[in-house]
């Protein structure tokens, strides 16, 4: 086994698990769950549709690029969501499909980064989506958090990055909307860190799974590339994103997503994923073209999230800060006790689930900024989410 396993951490649900055994919650309380991000809403019918039309595909192999008809519907989406104009980005060769963001969030790390340079770095927001921290260990190099707290705006301060850091780094991991605060890179940070990876030589891979889900509809979240393109870097140098439908579309089942960006970092990503093997089915690549097409679909998502937290925070507001995030479905929510003892208590008092903050993040600098902070996932119906509110409050006062 490669000595690298031994790095790493038990990912967070396991150590919920661990948290809630042996609790029996009451009996007359029906389970909420609030820890997962896992959409609930619907999967879109024109999704279902096109995977029933095309079941004809899995009597044949599927290719690892993908049919060119899913390439160009992904090119088409992102020059619409960016504002890009149609010609800039190339289908053929800026664009993979992949089987959600995960797995290409992992495998990504373990293409680009080079064990035999002196002491690799790969940085990341700390809380963090854990397998950013994994994809690195198992890559041979070494993790560096960067702190997002609330006086930052649950951002990632660049500056506060050593010289020294930058030099080693070859990849950096960006979440913007954050996972779990919610939080948007805005465009002057892209820059900055664009600017920072000209200068430094590495390569920013942005997650922007969640970028579909935002408060105001007249202000949507920048995205990597629309920065980037705007300060006339045209070729996406040193710049990967990763997209999903799991959110979006609310399809986490299909696993389907795509990365697109840097022309050569993309053909050698193209050349591992040849051998990985990780191509997607067609009946998926041709559900997924369905639904890079269709709009209509997001914004009632968005619009059911909307009323969701406006119900949610109605009820809690009044007994403690709930923050609306500008993006994302997570409520980032302050705990008045350790957070592990108030998922614990909240469970065993309510039949209630959330994830504690500690388990998203790392012990960095002095400061662990997961602590005394839950993640509660806004993704169960209204009625629930409504319900689950008024048992957190009736568990706040009991506090």
């Amino acid at each position: 086994m490669t000595p690298n396993l031994k790095h790493l951490h038990p990912y967070p649900f396991e150590k919920l698990a661990q948290l809630k055994q042996g609790i029996v919650p009451p009996e007359n309380k029906s389970h909420i769950a609030l820890s997962m991000g896992e959409p609930t809403h619907a999967t879109p019918h024109l999704i279902q549709e096109a995977l029933l039309t095309h079941l004809h595909g899995l009597a044949n192999y599927p290719t690892t690029k993908g049919i060119p008809e899913l390439r160009q519907a992904i090119a088409g989406w992102i020059s619409r969501r960016f504002q890009i104009p149609a010609d800039a980005v190339n289908a053929e060769t800026q664009i993979l499909p992949v089987n959600g963001t995960r797995e290409a969030l992992f495998s990504f790390a373990q293409c680009l980064i080079d064990p035999t340079k002196a002491s690799p770095v790969v940085i990341m927001p700390n809380p963090f989506y854990q397998i950013y921290e994994g994809a690195a260990l198992l890559a041979g190099a070494e993790p560096y958090f960067l702190n997002t707290l609330e006086d930052s705006g649950y951002l990632p301060d660049f500056d506060a990055v050593p010289d020294e850091i930058w030099q080693r780094c070859q990849l950096i991991y960006i979440c913007s909307p954050g996972n779990p605060t919610g939080s948007v890179i805005d465009q002057a940070s892209h820059e900055k860190l664009l600017n920072l990876a000209a200068k430094y030589d590495f390569v920013i891979a942005s997650d922007e799974c969640y970028t579909e889900i935002y408060d105001d509809e007249s202000n949507p979240p920048p995205g990597l590339l629309q920065t980037a393109y705007n300060m006339g870097n045209s070729a996406f140098k040193r710049c990967v994103i990763f997209h999903s439908l799991s959110k979006r579309s609310n399809a986490p089942g299909l696993r389907s997503g795509f990365v697109a960006g840097d022309a050569e970092l993309l053909k050698h990503y193209f050349q591992y994923r040849t051998y990985h093997g990780c191509a997607m089915p067609l009946p998926t690549q041709h559900a997924s073209i369905q639904a890079w097409q269709d709009e209509h679909h997001v914004i009632e998502n968005r619009r059911l999230y909307r009323e969701k937290f406006a119900a949610f925070i109605d009820i809690l507001g009044d007994v403690c800060t709930v923050i609306k995030p500008p993006a994302s479905f997570y409520v980032w929510l302050k705990t008045p006790i350790a957070d592990t003892e108030f998922a614990r208590q909240l469970f065993a008092q309510q039949n209630i689930t959330v994830l504690p903050g500690s388990y998203l993040s790392r012990d960095f600098g002095g400061i662990n900024p997961g602590l005394n902070h839950v993640r509660i996932a806004l993704v169960a119906p209204l009625d629930e989410c409504i319900e689950a509110a008024q048992r957190i409050k009736n568990f706040l006062n009991s506090l």
